[in-house]
């Protein structure tokens, strides 16, 4: 029998992300993880744990991977295998809060499309922006999480804590996917992952940005399965 497999996505992103992965996987058990109903990443986490079966891979991508970490903190013992795709273990700069804090401000005063429309600079690489199906993909997901759930998203990552720390006690087989062109994390990012993990390995995909599920799904949805069929 094949290992249950659970999916967990971030902000702004909805199961529309992982649709690739579902139409290869008509006959796996596939949870996706609720990543709308709490506004912690330790009540994502908790949620998770509650839905998810006993034992499972875990599939984690961008704000995914910090509740990853904190599964990984609470209950190492059901993972059998751990994914992450663009995503990163530090907890926000200056920088990166001050980022997220003026994505706080728009949605507050009334301006919550613009909000995917400053983002696709960082989600996409710039020979992709023109990309119809891609930015259809974006603000279909960006409709589709509503303002008070991308609020609510947006406290949890802000007040994460550093993942960095006990990175070294995760010991199952563990894969980072990263690609190239990726305006939010960086292959420095992955790098500190790649590092503290024992045995981890790093796939970069040429060409693509934060999005890789949809935007190489030709490389991403074998690399995932024979991960996790391996």
């Amino acid at each position: 029998m094949s290992l249950p497999i659970v999916l967990i996505t971030g902000q702004l992103l909805t199961d529309a992300v992982w649709q690739p992965l579902l139409n290869a996987w008509p006959d796996r058990e596939v949870i996706i993880a609720d990543n709308q109903s709490d506004d912690t990443i330790e009540g994502f986490a908790q949620r998770l744990l509650v839905d998810a079966p006993p034992k499972f891979a875990l599939v984690a991508h961008a704000m995914g991977g910090f509740i990853a970490f904190e599964v990984m903190r609470r209950a190492p013992e059901r993972v059998a295998k751990l994914a992450l795709i663009s995503t990163l273990a530090s907890a926000d700069g200056p920088a990166q809060t001050a980022r997220r804090q003026g994505y706080v401000d728009l949605v507050e005063s009334g301006r919550f499309d613009q909000v995917v429309e400053e983002r696709i600079p960082i989600l996409f690489p710039e020979e992709k922006r023109g990309d119809a199906r891609l930015l259809g993909i974006a603000r279909g997901m960006a409709a589709d999480t509503v303002p008070d759930i991308f609020l609510a998203q947006q406290r949890a990552i802000m007040a994460r804590i550093d993942s960095r720390p006990r990175l070294g006690e995760i010991a199952v087989p563990t894969l980072l996917i990263w690609g190239e062109k990726d305006g939010i994390t960086s292959r420095a990012h992955h790098d500190e992952i790649l590092e503290a993990i024992a045995g981890a390995r790093l796939e970069v995909i040429p060409g693509a940005g934060h999005l890789p599920t949809v935007e190489a799904p030709d490389v991403v949805v074998p690399l995932l399965t024979d991960f996790i069929d391996g």
